[in-house]
């Protein structure tokens, strides 16, 4: 049910918050502590406020309300900010992450290590590559557990 419920909501709901000017990085219907939540993570270039959170809520709540991809089943609507440090997992991901510090996590060791900290070169369905020391190491994506910028303050 989860995956139909994404499913419908990725194709009624996320082209009206795109029209709205966001982008819609992740749609997630899961179960938390407090009930099963619906959750929109929107992005834009400038950052996300809790003003832009409380827009797209308003708009999206009615038509969620017609739309029923719950088929009656309760849950809590959420619209969020993914954070700075999110994941890489689009190709706008990518794009404002090349040539910037990222950690790699593998599913399982290379070279005795599943960590790797450099800078990204390229990320697309087939390999992510990274540049560590002026060393070049290229990961298949079905070994990459995830990609996240590193985040320096």
């Amino acid at each position: 049910m989860a995956g139909k419920v994404v499913q419908i909501c990725q194709e009624k709901i996320n082209p009206i918050i795109e029209k709205m000017g966001y982008e819609v990085v992740e749609v997630e219907y899961a179960k938390k502590s407090d009930g099963m939540n619906l959750t929109f993570f929107i992005d834009k270039d400038d950052g996300i406020t809790i003003e832009d959170c409380e827009k797209v809520n308003q708009v999206i709540e009615p038509l969620l309300d017609e739309l029923n991809p719950t088929n009656d089943a309760t849950y809590i609507l959420n619209v969020s900010s993914p954070g700075i440090d999110r994941p890489i997992k689009t190709n706008r991901d990518y794009l404002r992450n090349k040539d910037k510090l990222v950690e790699v996590t593998l599913y399982s060791a290379q070279n005795g290590k599943k960590k790797y900290k450099g800078i990204l070169r390229i990320f697309n369905n087939d390999f992510v590559e990274i540049e560590v020391d002026g060393v070049v190491m290229s990961f298949e994506q079905k070994n990459v557990a995830q990609v996240s910028p590193v985040i320096e303050f």
